[in-house]
């Protein structure tokens, strides 16, 4: 009875302490025109009981998660409870669940409106994006805040090709891939001594610098005034609006298809082992003869790939851009898929992705609030769920009992 009376006052005080902070904003607002003050109790209302709440909620959880939530169930129940993971694992299951997925991803543009198409190309963009900066972030552990750079590299190679050349999509794809490995090597060869907060403030230069260098070489990129009537893809023949964005979308679940049978391959091979030991501990990974200097580069150029053919994508998908495509802001939304869905997870990025992009579009009502959301899920996220909504499952080699 006294632990509940305990919480009670807390939240009461965190109510109170709320609500006098905010409440030259939330409840006095002048109405210069008329030249009277109006008065908003209702608001001071509402934020003190949304205090109380929240704050209650939150001592519960952090509570929870320091004493966990309870007595532990048996071996045998613990060994028996249903895993999802488990069970799309299961060949019967995950080859018809596979199936019906294809179904839907192939029937998709034919069952919703030609705008749901638009949006979902999109989405499925930034989860390519995300899938290559997974590599650089929860492959390789290095930081990286400049990564719309390379989407810009790819875009405006697809553009710059057109503009000057009359480059075809299907020949600006490769090159806007092998661009974005370039510059990820450019990238990669100043910050080879770097890491953390210092490589984050390094590459976050990086990103800002490309931006006001196209943004500045008006001569060449067509400065802030951008590139326009840049061709989408033709199959064989010139498609209409609506033909085009269909082939944009299954351009895109390619090259999501591309970008997952890659990395599920680079996990195993020699590279991936080497990523996965610089990450834990670059020292020792050295100390153990793994050339950090070669690894780094390889990181970056394999990461900026990834973007670099997006950008060709977004450049057919808009038929237009300009540097102020690709901000700072485009980078952390980026970082943000990754962290949110769990770094090093390829359904936790795709879902991060999703999330990202679609959560916005479909609640348009809170677009002003879309930054404050991210931020406040990064905190709650951090607190409670630091590995992210579907972590990283590591790969355990059991070493059977002896049974002779």
């Amino acid at each position: 009875m006294n632990k509940i009376i305990q919480e009670i006052k807390k939240s009461v005080l965190s109510a109170l302490w709320l609500m006098i902070l905010t409440f030259p904003i939330m409840v006095i607002k002048v109405n210069s025109y008329e030249g009277v003050v109006l008065w908003r109790w209702k608001n001071l209302m509402w934020i003190g009981i949304g205090t109380f709440f929240l704050s209650w909620l939150w001592r519960f959880l952090l509570d929870r998660k320091e004493n966990g939530p309870g007595e532990s169930k048996p071996d045998a129940d613990r060994d028996g409870k249903f895993s999802l993971r488990k069970a799309l694992g299961e060949r019967k299951v995950k080859i018809p669940t596979l199936a019906v997925l294809a179904i839907l991803v192939l029937a998709f543009p034919f069952m919703v409106k030609f705008y749901q198409v638009g949006i979902m190309t999109s989405a499925l963009m930034f989860v390519i994006l995300g899938l290559g900066l997974n590599i650089v972030i929860g492959y390789g552990g290095l930081l990286h805040l400049g990564y719309a750079a390379f989407y810009a590299m790819g875009a405006y190679t697809y553009g710059l090709m057109y503009l000057y050349w009359g480059l075809p999509f299907w020949a600006a794809l490769p090159l806007g891939a092998v661009s974005g490995a370039v510059f990820g090597i450019v990238i990669g060869v100043p910050v080879l001594r770097l890491r953390g907060d210092y490589l984050a403030i390094v590459t976050l230069a990086f990103g800002e610098i490309s931006r006001l260098l196209l943004e500045n070489m008006s001569g060449f990129t067509k400065g802030p005034e951008g590139i326009a009537q840049i061709p989408r893809p033709g199959f064989f023949v010139k498609l209409s609006l609506q033909g085009a964005t269909t082939y944009l979308f299954y351009i895109c679940i390619v090259l999501v298809l591309f970008a997952i049978f890659v990395i599920r391959r680079l996990e195993d091979s020699r590279i991936g082992r080497a990523l996965e030991a610089m990450k834990e501990d670059d020292i020792a990974a050295q100390s153990m003869g793994i050339d950090l200097a070669k690894t780094k580069l390889i990181t970056f150029a394999l990461g900026a790939v990834w973007a670099g053919m997006v950008g060709v994508v977004l450049a057919a998908k808009t038929t237009y851009i300009n540097p102020g495509s690709f901000t700072l802001m485009e980078s952390v939304m980026i970082l943000v898929a990754v962290v949110l869905g769990g770094t090093g997870s390829i359904p936790g990025v795709i879902l991060g992705a999703f999330l990202v992009t679609l959560i916005p579009e479909y609640f348009r009502a809170l677009a002003d609030y879309r930054m404050l959301m991210f931020g406040v899920a990064l905190v709650v996220m951090s607190i409670f769920r630091p590995q992210g909504i579907i972590p990283r499952v590591r790969k355990r080699y059991l070493v059977g009992e002896d049974k002779s």
